[in-house]
């Protein structure tokens, strides 16, 4: 997990007696990211009143200039602090944030624009992923890239399908206007579980080309993971709630009560990907129902602990993402990769333009 970074802090470190290996290196990393961390929240507390900088902004804005320093210092190799990895994000990162947005949600507003709510985030992502998948079928074609299949076009117009309202949601009030907040949460939540359960449909079959068929196929197993997904997640809740009703956790210690709620929500997440299933609505749906049912069988100390507890995991492990992707900016082989993609996409595209546009103009002079 952590970077094989030998830049100039690893070569102060010897100089100065105090590192012993790899493993002491990787607990300086770990020590430094974690003081970002808490710089975060303390200039994000100090933010507080500015209402275009919140603990997001700051985060990404320090990522930014602690990858551009650790840039410099490396001569150009590295921009990172830890190496992030997608087990990290899937496993550590993600359960937590779509388990609070799912307790945290405000369920009224929520099951009201159900309907809107899905008809944005389900038929729409339908709608958008069928657009953007003709539009590669027949646009990248011309730009010389022939050697996809109609299974990458869904894919890509799967994945660009995928919209992130977590900048909105900033500039949102959610007690001024909650009819927008909650179509707006709602549609982002539900539209990245649906395109996880799409890409993964998308991805079990193997074609050449788009027909009914197909299209049936697809849509039926979207159904099956969208809807066994949201079944676990809500059986889970209700387990955690008969559990914790029956057996009284609170007699003794409320620390078991709030223990529970959180292993078995995490189980949920796990039991999700273990059956192939999208994890991401397991644990939105078990959050919901835990937070209506779970909830209200717990002591009310628990019920004031377990509310901060879950937005505390959820509000650190966002910071990280945020602080991350400020520092994955100035990733030398993204930025690589990235010029590379862009120098075979649009290459040919710009030679047969300008090819295209002196014909035109000869024809035009000589006419």
């Amino acid at each position: 997990m952590a970077a094989n970074y030998a830049g100039p802090l690893h070569s102060l470190l010897m100089k100065a007696g105090l590192e012993d290996g790899d493993d002491h290196m990787h607990v300086v990393e770990i020590t430094l990211f974690v003081t970002l961390l808490c710089a975060c929240i303390v200039i994000g507390h100090l933010l507080e009143e500015t209402r275009w900088m919140n603990e997001s902004v700051t985060a990404l804005i320090l990522g930014c200039f602690t990858g551009f320093i650790i840039y410099i210092t490396s001569g150009g190799t590295n921009s990172h602090i830890l190496q992030f990895n997608e087990e990290l994000f899937f496993i550590y990162l993600l359960p937590p944030i779509i388990f609070n947005a799912g307790f945290q949600v405000k369920k009224k507003h929520f099951f009201q624009n159900f309907v809107a709510i899905m008809m944005f985030g389900v038929v729409g992502v339908f709608i958008s992923t069928a657009i953007i998948a003709t539009g590669c079928r027949y646009l990248f074609p011309r730009f010389h890239l022939k050697s996809l299949t109609m299974q990458d076009y869904l894919a890509i117009g799967t994945i660009f399908s995928a919209t992130d309202s977590v900048c909105t949601l900033q500039v949102l009030n959610q007690d001024e206007t909650p009819l927008l907040y909650s179509l707006v949460f709602g549609e982002g939540v539900v539209n990245d579980a649906t395109t996880v359960v799409l890409f993964r449909a998308v991805q079990k079959f193997g074609f050449d080309q788009m027909n009914i068929s197909t299209a049936w196929r697809i849509l039926l197993d979207f159904l099956y993971l969208f809807s066994t997904s949201t079944i676990l997640g809500v059986i889970i809740g209700l387990l955690s709630a008969y559990i914790i009703k029956t057996l009284y956790f609170g007699r003794h210690s409320t620390d078991r009560e709030i223990s529970l709620m959180a292993l078995m929500a995490y189980l949920s997440y796990m039991l999700a990907e273990l059956f192939y299933l999208s994890g991401i609505l397991t644990v939105f749906f078990c959050g919901i129902v835990m937070s209506h049912y779970t909830w209200h069988n717990v002591t009310e100390s628990s019920r004031v602990t377990s509310r901060h507890t879950f937005a505390t995991m959820s509000f650190i492990a966002e910071t990280f993402i945020f602080l991350y992707v400020g520092m994955d900016v100035l990733d030398v082989d993204k930025w690589k990769l990235a010029k590379r993609s862009l120098a075979n996409f649009w290459n040919p595209y710009f030679l047969n333009t300008s090819r295209t546009s002196c014909f035109r103009i000869s024809t035009f002079s000589n006419s």
